[in-house]
């Protein structure tokens, strides 16, 4: 590689490293709590999903309409967002609002035992890990906050394969993760930002790629009902939105889904007006039945007042990538050995960045004319300590 061509490539990964270093420090110390998740709240005696006894609710219990009158019978006035359900247990949520377009902070997630009809209360609100959870994803801030991360998540992605690129020459005349720990502090820790860098490469990979996705989850549903669900409901198109109390039966327009698509058990329903959704449809989303089809999800759109199924469409390949990026992120789709796993890739990422900014600081006049010969000389240059 030419002289210009490694200045290039450590220019480009210099600066796509150091500026979103102290986003990313923060996002992999608050994920990895957020690893434990479940873990924590079964700790806290809020995983109902390990207490509750019964087939699970995704495949039956008492009737949905029943259900969601408990529901908006413990939240007056209010009117129904979203409807989950679990294919573990008989735990089902509903999440309610003051209108369909409700804002995420003015939503009341409730709990149910789908079996027995009784009520577990609403999601504990607050606490620690609610705030942990809203630093990771928007850092109090909102979709401002999250859109900021996804860049940030996009430049981590750049540093990765712009600092892959300098690795090739770099070790060429060095052995594989090489650590030189008899030359000097700063030799020692390059090459240990070297090694670890590049022995968690396709994880880290995969975290900043799925990471940027989830950042801009909002944007990407947004999109998706603008024009696929526009377009799979044009003989709406000028009819005054569905008011609530205009709803039809939950449980018709779910046989008529599960008619249109056997074989399958329902995730959640969106309901009329709510972002995934139409004004005038249940959005059904129906998830496959293997390890990682069930996150692939299928929507059925059925109107809200007739039951009747409108049409039924895969979700486009970006918003497939959504659901699929979430639970990869946070390793929670293979159980406690995988998330152990995670969190130990997440502490030598976050050794990584700091040995990364300890590198920067402590540079000296020439840095970059020496880092490009070390480079050169496939990393057999020595340098001042």
């Amino acid at each position: 590689m030419s002289r210009g061509a490694i200045r290039f490539w450590y220019v480009v990964h210099k600066w796509s490293s150091l500026i979103p270093t102290l986003f990313l420090l923060m996002l992999c110390v608050t994920g990895l709590p957020l690893i434990f998740h479940d873990e924590i709240d079964a700790a806290l005696g809020e995983d109902y999903d390990s207490t509750l006894a019964g087939a699970p609710s995704a495949e039956g219990g008492l009737p949905l309409d029943t259900m969601l009158a408990k529901a908006l019978a413990e939240r007056p006035g209010q009117v129904p967002l979203f409807m989950a359900f679990s294919q573990d247990s008989p735990l089902l949520t509903v999440t309610t609002g003051p209108s369909p377009d409700a804002p995420g902070d003015r939503m009341t997630l409730l709990f149910f035992d789908r079996a027995t009809g009784e009520s577990l209360g609403p999601a504990p609100s607050g606490g620690v890990m609610e705030t942990i959870l809203q630093l990771h994803t928007d850092m109090l801030l909102g979709l401002p906050g999250m859109l900021l991360l996804g860049v940030m998540g996009i430049s981590f992605v750049i540093a990765l394969v712009s600092g892959t690129v300098l690795y090739a020459p770099f070790m060429r005349k060095l052995g594989f993760a090489t650590l030189r720990l008899e030359k000097s502090k700063r030799v020692a820790r390059l090459d240990q930002h070297n090694m670890l860098g590049i022995v968690t490469l396709a994880w880290t990979l995969v975290i900043g790629l799925t990471g940027a996705i989830n950042a801009f989850a909002d944007p990407l549903t947004d999109n998706w009902r603008d024009t696929q669900v526009a377009q799979m409901t044009q003989a709406y198109e000028g009819a005054a939105p569905l008011d609530p109390a205009d709803y039809g039966s939950l449980d018709a327009a779910m046989a008529s889904a599960r008619e249109t698509l056997p074989g399958r058990n329902p995730q959640f329903i969106g309901f009329p007006g709510g972002g995934w959704s139409s004004a005038h449809h249940y959005a059904i989303f129906f998830q496959g039945d293997r390890p990682l089809t069930q996150y692939l999800l299928t929507p059925a759109l059925v109107d809200a007042r007739t039951a009747a199924v409108t049409d039924v469409a895969r979700m486009p390949a970006i918003n497939q990538a959504l659901m699929m990026s979430k639970p990869l992120h946070f390793g929670d789709y293979a159980g406690l050995p995988l998330k152990i796993v995670w969190a130990l890739l997440t502490l030598a990422t976050i050794w990584v960045l700091w040995t990364g900014v300890l590198l920067w600081f402590r540079r000296r006049p020439g840095a970059i004319d020496r880092r490009i010969a070390e480079i050169r000389s496939g990393g057999t240059t020595r340098a001042p300590a």
